[in-house]
Protein backbone atom coordinates (compact mmCIF):
# COMPACT_ATOMS: atom_id res chain seq x y z
CA UNK A 1 0.00 0.00 0.00
CA UNK A 2 1.77 3.23 -1.22
CA UNK A 3 1.24 6.89 0.58
CA UNK A 4 -2.45 7.46 -0.85
CA UNK A 5 -3.79 4.14 0.58
CA UNK A 6 -2.20 4.54 4.16
CA UNK A 7 -3.42 7.83 4.52
CA UNK A 8 -7.14 7.11 3.28
CA UNK A 9 -6.71 3.88 5.63
CA UNK A 10 -5.83 5.78 8.66
CA UNK A 11 -8.34 8.03 7.87
CA UNK A 12 -10.80 5.26 7.85
CA UNK A 13 -9.79 3.70 10.96
CA UNK A 14 -10.52 7.07 12.99
CA UNK A 15 -13.58 7.71 11.81
CA UNK A 16 -12.30 10.88 10.09
CA UNK A 17 -13.55 12.02 6.08
CA UNK A 18 -10.81 12.64 3.44
CA UNK A 19 -10.73 16.39 2.31
CA UNK A 20 -9.04 16.23 -1.66
CA UNK A 21 -8.42 19.75 -2.55
CA UNK A 22 -7.93 20.08 -6.65
CA UNK A 23 -6.00 22.78 -7.90
CA UNK A 24 -4.64 23.67 -11.62
CA UNK A 25 -0.63 23.34 -12.34
CA UNK A 26 0.52 26.81 -13.36
CA UNK A 27 -2.44 28.58 -12.48
CA UNK A 28 -1.48 31.57 -12.32
CA UNK A 29 1.90 30.28 -12.33
CA UNK A 30 4.36 27.39 -11.12
CA UNK A 31 5.46 29.64 -8.12
CA UNK A 32 2.02 29.84 -6.72
CA UNK A 33 1.14 26.34 -7.07
CA UNK A 34 4.44 25.65 -5.07
CA UNK A 35 3.28 27.68 -2.13
CA UNK A 36 -0.93 26.50 -2.47
CA UNK A 37 0.23 22.93 -2.08
CA UNK A 38 2.41 23.69 1.00
CA UNK A 39 -0.63 26.09 2.45
CA UNK A 40 -3.29 23.26 1.47
CA UNK A 41 -1.23 20.93 3.09
CA UNK A 42 -0.82 22.68 6.16
CA UNK A 43 -4.94 23.99 6.10
CA UNK A 44 -5.60 19.74 6.85
CA UNK A 45 -5.70 18.58 2.86
CA UNK A 46 -5.26 14.74 2.79
CA UNK A 47 -4.24 14.32 -0.75
CA UNK A 48 -3.77 17.00 -3.54
CA UNK A 49 -4.96 17.10 -6.42
CA UNK A 50 -3.10 18.50 -9.06
CA UNK A 51 -4.64 19.14 -12.42
CA UNK A 52 -2.08 18.38 -15.77
CA UNK A 53 -3.30 22.33 -18.12
CA UNK A 54 -5.01 20.48 -21.31
CA UNK A 55 -5.74 22.68 -24.60
CA UNK A 56 -8.95 20.25 -24.68
CA UNK A 57 -10.53 19.21 -21.38
CA UNK A 58 -13.78 17.82 -22.30
CA UNK A 59 -14.75 16.83 -18.35
CA UNK A 60 -14.24 20.60 -16.77
CA UNK A 61 -16.52 22.98 -16.82
CA UNK A 62 -15.82 27.03 -17.26
CA UNK A 63 -13.75 27.52 -14.42
CA UNK A 64 -11.15 24.92 -14.93
CA UNK A 65 -11.07 25.49 -18.44
CA UNK A 66 -10.06 28.89 -17.81
CA UNK A 67 -7.50 27.70 -15.01
CA UNK A 68 -6.44 25.08 -17.86
CA UNK A 69 -5.82 28.16 -20.43
CA UNK A 70 -4.03 30.94 -17.76
CA UNK A 71 -1.17 27.81 -16.97
CA UNK A 72 -0.82 26.98 -20.79
CA UNK A 73 -0.28 30.70 -21.68
CA UNK A 74 2.67 30.42 -18.93
CA UNK A 75 3.92 27.67 -20.63
CA UNK A 76 3.15 24.86 -18.21
CA UNK A 77 4.22 21.51 -19.06
CA UNK A 78 3.66 17.90 -17.69
CA UNK A 79 7.46 18.12 -17.45
CA UNK A 80 7.40 20.56 -15.63
CA UNK A 81 4.65 20.01 -13.10
CA UNK A 82 7.19 16.58 -12.40
CA UNK A 83 9.81 18.62 -11.68
CA UNK A 84 7.94 20.93 -9.21
CA UNK A 85 6.90 17.32 -7.64
CA UNK A 86 9.99 16.20 -7.08
CA UNK A 87 11.63 19.97 -5.79
CA UNK A 88 8.76 19.85 -3.17
CA UNK A 89 8.32 16.58 -2.24
CA UNK A 90 11.14 16.68 0.57
CA UNK A 91 8.47 19.03 2.47
CA UNK A 92 5.87 17.32 1.73
CA UNK A 93 4.56 13.84 2.58
CA UNK A 94 0.64 15.19 1.77
CA UNK A 95 -0.17 12.33 -1.01
CA UNK A 96 -0.41 14.18 -4.48
CA UNK A 97 -2.55 13.11 -7.59
CA UNK A 98 -2.07 14.23 -11.09
CA UNK A 99 -5.15 14.55 -12.96
CA UNK A 100 -5.44 14.66 -16.95
CA UNK A 101 -6.06 13.77 -19.78
CA UNK A 102 -4.49 10.69 -22.10
CA UNK A 103 -2.85 12.70 -24.60
CA UNK A 104 -0.92 14.19 -21.63
CA UNK A 105 0.39 11.46 -19.73
CA UNK A 106 0.78 8.78 -22.61
CA UNK A 107 2.87 11.27 -24.86
CA UNK A 108 5.48 10.39 -22.71
CA UNK A 109 4.76 7.19 -23.20
CA UNK A 110 2.93 4.41 -21.67
CA UNK A 111 5.90 3.20 -19.84
CA UNK A 112 8.09 6.17 -19.18
CA UNK A 113 5.51 8.41 -17.97
CA UNK A 114 4.75 6.19 -15.09
CA UNK A 115 8.66 5.81 -13.89
CA UNK A 116 8.87 9.62 -14.48
CA UNK A 117 6.03 9.96 -12.02
CA UNK A 118 7.51 7.46 -9.65
CA UNK A 119 10.81 8.95 -9.59
CA UNK A 120 8.88 12.62 -8.83
CA UNK A 121 7.15 11.51 -5.70
CA UNK A 122 3.68 11.43 -7.56
CA UNK A 123 1.13 9.05 -5.47
CA UNK A 124 -1.69 8.25 -8.04
CA UNK A 125 -2.98 9.12 -11.29
CA UNK A 126 -6.10 10.07 -12.46
CA UNK A 127 -6.16 9.93 -16.35
CA UNK A 128 -9.92 11.11 -17.33
CA UNK A 129 -10.58 9.95 -20.60
CA UNK A 130 -8.42 6.28 -20.62
CA UNK A 131 -10.70 3.19 -19.81
CA UNK A 132 -8.14 0.57 -18.19
CA UNK A 133 -9.61 -1.96 -20.62
CA UNK A 134 -8.11 0.29 -23.35
CA UNK A 135 -5.09 1.14 -22.27
CA UNK A 136 -3.59 -2.15 -20.10
CA UNK A 137 -0.02 -1.60 -20.57
CA UNK A 138 -0.28 1.81 -19.00
CA UNK A 139 -2.18 0.72 -15.98
CA UNK A 140 -0.24 -2.35 -15.68
CA UNK A 141 3.17 0.13 -15.82
CA UNK A 142 1.63 2.28 -13.04
CA UNK A 143 0.79 -0.77 -10.86
CA UNK A 144 4.60 -1.91 -11.54
CA UNK A 145 5.94 1.55 -10.44
CA UNK A 146 3.69 2.01 -7.20
CA UNK A 147 1.76 4.48 -8.78
CA UNK A 148 -2.39 4.65 -7.50
CA UNK A 149 -4.39 4.20 -10.77
CA UNK A 150 -7.33 6.04 -9.27
CA UNK A 151 -10.61 5.24 -11.32
CA UNK A 152 -13.85 6.59 -11.85
CA UNK A 153 -17.66 5.76 -11.78
CA UNK A 154 -20.49 7.91 -12.47
CA UNK A 155 -24.14 7.27 -11.69
CA UNK A 156 -24.67 5.67 -15.61
CA UNK A 157 -21.82 3.04 -14.78
CA UNK A 158 -23.41 -0.46 -14.92
CA UNK A 159 -23.48 -2.70 -12.43
CA UNK A 160 -21.20 -5.03 -14.30
CA UNK A 161 -18.72 -2.40 -15.23
CA UNK A 162 -19.04 -0.84 -11.42
CA UNK A 163 -17.23 -4.60 -10.22
CA UNK A 164 -14.68 -4.22 -12.80
CA UNK A 165 -13.29 -0.65 -11.60
CA UNK A 166 -14.12 -0.84 -8.04
CA UNK A 167 -11.56 -4.24 -8.69
CA UNK A 168 -8.88 -1.95 -10.65
CA UNK A 169 -8.99 0.76 -8.62
CA UNK A 170 -6.07 2.19 -6.43
CA UNK A 171 -6.02 4.36 -3.43
CA UNK A 172 -9.74 5.46 -3.81
CA UNK A 173 -12.56 4.76 -5.76
CA UNK A 174 -13.78 8.29 -7.39
CA UNK A 175 -17.85 8.60 -7.40
CA UNK A 176 -18.45 11.69 -10.22
CA UNK A 177 -21.78 12.56 -8.27
CA UNK A 178 -23.04 14.28 -11.58
CA UNK A 179 -23.37 13.52 -15.25
CA UNK A 180 -21.78 16.33 -17.25
CA UNK A 181 -18.57 18.45 -16.49
CA UNK A 182 -16.82 20.08 -13.34
CA UNK A 183 -18.77 23.09 -11.78
CA UNK A 184 -19.49 24.46 -8.46
CA UNK A 185 -23.37 23.83 -7.60
CA UNK A 186 -25.81 24.88 -4.80
CA UNK A 187 -27.72 21.65 -4.26
CA UNK A 188 -26.10 18.08 -3.67
CA UNK A 189 -26.48 15.55 -6.77
CA UNK A 190 -29.96 14.06 -7.09
CA UNK A 191 -30.00 10.27 -5.37
CA UNK A 192 -26.48 10.69 -3.38
CA UNK A 193 -27.52 8.44 -1.28
CA UNK A 194 -28.70 5.50 -3.08
CA UNK A 195 -26.24 5.40 -5.92
CA UNK A 196 -22.98 5.53 -3.06
CA UNK A 197 -25.15 2.34 -1.39
CA UNK A 198 -24.58 0.35 -4.30
CA UNK A 199 -21.29 1.68 -4.77
CA UNK A 200 -20.35 -0.27 -1.37
CA UNK A 201 -21.74 -3.00 -2.32
CA UNK A 202 -19.68 -4.12 -4.33
CA UNK A 203 -15.92 -1.84 -3.61
CA UNK A 204 -14.07 -2.56 -0.15
CA UNK A 205 -11.49 0.58 -1.00
CA UNK A 206 -12.44 4.00 -0.17
CA UNK A 207 -14.76 6.49 -1.92
CA UNK A 208 -14.41 9.89 -2.44
CA UNK A 209 -16.68 12.07 -4.00
CA UNK A 210 -16.13 14.85 -6.51
CA UNK A 211 -17.68 17.29 -8.85
CA UNK A 212 -20.11 19.92 -7.42
CA UNK A 213 -18.90 20.34 -4.02
CA UNK A 214 -18.61 23.90 -3.15
CA UNK A 215 -19.09 24.71 0.30
CA UNK A 216 -18.67 23.08 3.80
CA UNK A 217 -22.24 21.98 4.47
CA UNK A 218 -22.28 20.34 1.35
CA UNK A 219 -18.84 18.25 1.97
CA UNK A 220 -20.46 17.54 5.29
CA UNK A 221 -23.89 15.98 4.11
CA UNK A 222 -21.33 14.06 1.58
CA UNK A 223 -19.34 12.71 3.88
CA UNK A 224 -22.42 11.09 6.19
CA UNK A 225 -22.30 8.51 3.08
CA UNK A 226 -18.45 8.70 1.55
CA UNK A 227 -15.06 8.50 2.74
CA UNK A 228 -14.04 11.54 1.23
CA UNK A 229 -14.91 14.49 -1.00
CA UNK A 230 -12.72 16.68 -3.75
CA UNK A 231 -13.64 20.09 -4.31
CA UNK A 232 -12.31 21.26 -7.02
CA UNK A 233 -13.73 24.52 -9.66
CA UNK A 234 -15.28 26.59 -6.04
CA UNK A 235 -11.47 26.70 -5.00
CA UNK A 236 -9.88 27.07 -8.63
CA UNK A 237 -12.39 30.00 -8.76
CA UNK A 238 -10.89 31.70 -5.66
CA UNK A 239 -7.82 30.98 -6.92
CA UNK A 240 -8.77 32.85 -10.24
CA UNK A 241 -10.48 35.85 -8.73
CA UNK A 242 -7.55 36.86 -6.50
CA UNK A 243 -5.98 39.74 -7.12
CA UNK A 244 -2.25 39.09 -5.75
CA UNK A 245 -0.44 35.72 -5.57
CA UNK A 246 -0.80 36.46 -1.36
CA UNK A 247 -4.32 36.95 -1.96
CA UNK A 248 -4.88 33.98 -3.82
CA UNK A 249 -2.93 31.20 -1.05
CA UNK A 250 -4.82 33.40 1.43
CA UNK A 251 -8.27 32.22 -0.01
CA UNK A 252 -7.37 29.13 -0.92
CA UNK A 253 -6.14 28.12 2.52
CA UNK A 254 -9.04 29.66 3.91
CA UNK A 255 -11.47 27.87 2.34
CA UNK A 256 -9.70 24.73 2.72
CA UNK A 257 -9.46 25.05 6.48
CA UNK A 258 -13.07 25.57 6.59
CA UNK A 259 -13.70 22.65 4.04
CA UNK A 260 -11.62 20.12 6.37
CA UNK A 261 -13.12 21.56 9.75
CA UNK A 262 -16.69 20.36 8.65
CA UNK A 263 -15.71 16.94 7.86
CA UNK A 264 -13.81 16.39 11.16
Amino acid sequence: MGRLGERLAALRARGEKALIPFITAGDPDLGVTEALLLALADAGADAIEIGIPFSDPTADGPTIQRSSERALRGGVTLRRVLGMVKALRPRLDVPLILMGYTNSFLTMGERHFPEAAREAGVDGVITVDCPPEEEPAYFDALDACGVDAVLLVAPTTTDERLAMLAKRTRGFLYYVSLTGVTSARTTLPPHLEENLARIRKVASVPVCVGFGISTPEQATAIAKYADGVVVGSALVDRIGRAKSREEAVTEATTFVASLKAALR
